[in-house]
């Protein structure tokens, strides 16, 4: 026998042992048989396969077609609104299976419009039913899906900085945990605004100013039920590293609304619409001299705030470097002094304590 063929022997699986008794169902196929009685395990192996494969592809698929029906049903205003309203990839970018984007931009005050749906994880079924289980253990816990509307506004169309939202009184649980401009502001209800709302402003002055505009807009009761907030901001949404430039801040105008079934499209529609006057209109706004000078310097202290949390970070990070740099200094000294003889570490033993005598009788010295 070659060497050859021994190693073929070596690597070639043992028979399949099939017993003669076998009683139950089998299919036949010339010299093939198929038993079914001894792959129990491998069928509901394959089940499962093919449940999340469907789970991936009904979800993925809802999730897609609920964003094209919203953004076809609003899109004649966008394309009233923009001039330019299709990116290199369409009307619909998607980031993955549960995020989808739309830009919009060309129009007077409004520099650009993101349109943003998140939907639940509807194609990850394991993914999914982690939610379900949270929120049975976490009443606070209620993932829904959420669209944004992100209108960026050209420079000089609000000359106060500022931040002020409407808020339905559902998510003032969550919603400063993820927006840290709406941290600046404090809640309180208003008779101007529905029961169901809340106003979260810095000042009494901006809170009036800006109702004047938006109150006849959110009186409508239809849109109650889609209604999350709507917020104008000077400030990032989430928790800058540092200090940004009043040169460099954008004002946003940001609308959050809960998808409304097919049915509903033209409630959310007719209020998209009117966000585009109400822009228009923050160009009246005309804070008072004491407020904006009481706005300056929450900035200001915000700024220093921000570079001292900035320069406490770097600080900790060259504090750690250094430390690493220090351990890795030692490691490699350990591993050399471990590769010498006996005798030689007894003499860098003995070094290393005079080392440290001499540093400890300079202390002493020094006090």
């Amino acid at each position: 026998m070659s060497l050859f063929t021994k190693i073929l022997g070596g690597l070639s699986p043992p028979p399949a042992v099939v017993p003669e008794d076998y009683d139950g169902l089998e299919y036949r196929w010339k010299l093939f048989v198929f038993r079914p009685a001894y792959f129990q395990k491998e069928v509901w192996l394959v089940a499962g396969i093919l449940l999340y494969v469907a789970v991936w592809w009904i979800g993925s698929s809802k999730n897609k077609r609920t964003a094209n029906k919203w953004l076809n049903a609003h899109f004649p205003i966008y394309e009233q609104q923009f001039s330019k309203t299709d990116s290199k990839y369409g009307r619909l970018t998607a980031d993955g299976y549960s995020d989808y984007f739309s830009y919009c931009t060309g129009r007077r005050n409004i520099a650009s419009l993101h349109t943003v749906f998140a939907f639940r994880p509807r194609h990850d079924l394991f993914q999914y039913l982690f939610q379900l289980g949270r929120q049975v253990m976490d009443l606070q816990y209620r993932p829904k899906d959420d669209l944004q509307l992100d209108f960026t506004l050209a420079p000089g169309v609000l000359s106060g900085d500022f931040v002020f939202a409407i808020v339905s009184k559902d998510e003032l649980v969550t919603i400063k945990d993820s927006r840290w401009d709406l941290t600046l502001t404090k809640t309180t209800d208003n008779t101007q605004v529905p029961t169901t709302f809340s106003v979260m402003s810095e000042f009494a002055d901006v809170t009036e100013n800006i109702l004047k505009i938006i109150g006849p807009l959110i009186e409508d009761q239809k849109i109650r039920p889609y209604f999350r907030s709507l917020s104008i901001t000077d400030q990032p949404r989430d928790r800058p590293s540092g200090p940004v430039p009043a040169g460099e801040r954008e004002k946003h105008v940001i609308l959050n609304l809960e998808i409304p079934p097919s049915s509903q499209l033209g409630v959310t529609a007719a209020f998209v619409a009117g966000l585009f006057p109400l822009i228009d209109s923050l160009s009246k706004v005309h804070l008072r001299p004491e407020t904006k000078t009481k706005l300056r310097r929450i900035r200001e202290d915000l700024d220093k705030e921000l570079k001292a949390d900035a320069e406490k970070d770097k600080k900790e990070e060259a504090e750690q470097a250094r430390q690493d740099r220090k351990a890795a200094k030692k490691k490699a000294e350990d591993e050399r002094v471990s590769k010498l003889s006996a005798a030689e570490q007894r003499k860098h033993l003995e070094k290393e304590k005079k080392k440290a005598m001499r540093k400890t009788q300079g202390r002493i010295v020094q006090k």
